[in-house]
């Protein structure tokens, strides 16, 4: 079957690099990506990283949009278990409003950073936990469509500014939960296959399975996953070291921005330390334009998903720019 095809940028930090410049890299990446006729362009947010510079989407949503003109811009997403709902709502009315029938609302349940990150995001002493995150949803749905339910406190509390239409919403996860509150209220759901690969068909059987006629009337599943395209298989093998040894100093705890693949002896790794990258290799997609077109291909139509969203993190951006070249809709 046909999908979509779009970018999810996370402003990726490098060695040696500044998040100034992560920024500016999402910024001219969005263009980019226009420019090559993908669909949707997502930013997300995390705290306090050391690896990524994003970590207030709905800022750079706004500028994103005005410095493109057709693309379809949002979050992916926002963590809503650090903010009102009624103040969430609010800021995508002001984005849907200023560029209407662009703005996508995307939600995510995890905080996005530390424990520590967390206590200094959330309001009061408590902050909202993940037990309130059903009702933050339904609360946010009622502000951001305007129909709270009679009997409920902030009945007569509105969103502004009120307007005729309204952010597409998404709940991203990679779990059955989250799957199953997108079904519930007719959103759609993307899965963050990049995050965990090993859940994803019993995810989207429970929110096909879940789903109601809401937001959307009928379910809408997105892929969102990492891949690197490059002019060779060799040179794909040699970009993505700078994401799986990441990951290998993420799963070690380590706070540290993305490494410069030339200063990586994947050769004195230790065996157990190699074992792993090997494992975090196997959970992207990675070679050179045909093998990765083919293997994306294969995977969105094992699951139905009418939406693929890429991520892809390199050293140098230039090859970041190119994968996405030989990826687009239609391209090499």
């Amino acid at each position: 079957m046909a999908f979509s095809l779009s970018v999810l940028d996370q402003s990726p930090i490098r060695v040696g690099g500044t998040a100034a410049q992560a920024v500016a890299e999402t910024i001219a990446l969005a263009r980019h990506a226009e420019a090559l006729g993908y669909h949707r362009f997502w930013c997300a947010e995390h705290h306090s990283s050391a690896a990524f510079a994003g970590s207030v989407p709905e800022v750079l949503i706004a500028h994103l949009a005005a410095v493109t003109g057709q693309i379809r811009v949002g979050s992916g997403g926002v963590m809503l278990s650090h903010y009102a709902p009624l103040k969430v709502a609010e800021s995508f009315r002001m984005l849907e409003t200023l560029y209407p029938g662009r703005i996508d609302l995307g939600l995510g349940r995890a905080p996005g950073g530390d424990q520590l990150t967390t206590a200094a995001l959330r309001p009061g002493p408590q902050g909202y936990g993940p037990e309130v995150f059903p009702e933050q949803l339904m609360d946010l749905c009622a502000f951001l469509t305007g129909r709270m339910d009679a009997q409920h406190p902030f009945a007569r509390v509105h969103a502004q500014p009120q307007g005729p239409s309204m952010p597409d919403l998404w709940l991203l996860g990679s779990g059955g939960d989250s799957a199953a509150y997108a079904g519930a209220i007719g959103a759609g759901f993307g899965y963050a296959h990049f995050i965990n690969p090993d859940n994803l068909e019993q995810a989207i059987e429970t929110y096909r399975r879940s789903f109601r006629p809401g937001l959307f009337d009928k379910p809408r599943v997105m892929l969102a996953l990492f891949a690197l395209a490059a002019d060779t298989e060799e040179e794909a093998r040699f970009l993505v070291r700078t994401r799986d040894v990441w990951v290998l100093n993420l799963l070690a705890g380590r706070n540290v921005p993305f490494p410069d693949p030339a200063s990586i002896d994947l050769d004195n790794l230790p065996p157990a330390a190699r074992q792993r990258l090997d494992l975090v290799g196997a959970r992207g997609i990675s070679g050179d334009a045909a093998t990765v077109k083919a293997r994306i291909a294969r995977l969105a139509a094992s699951v139905g998903a009418e939406e693929v969203m890429v991520v892809t993190i390199t050293y140098d951006f230039a090859a970041r720019l190119r994968s996405y070249e030989l990826l687009a809709p239609g391209g090499a």
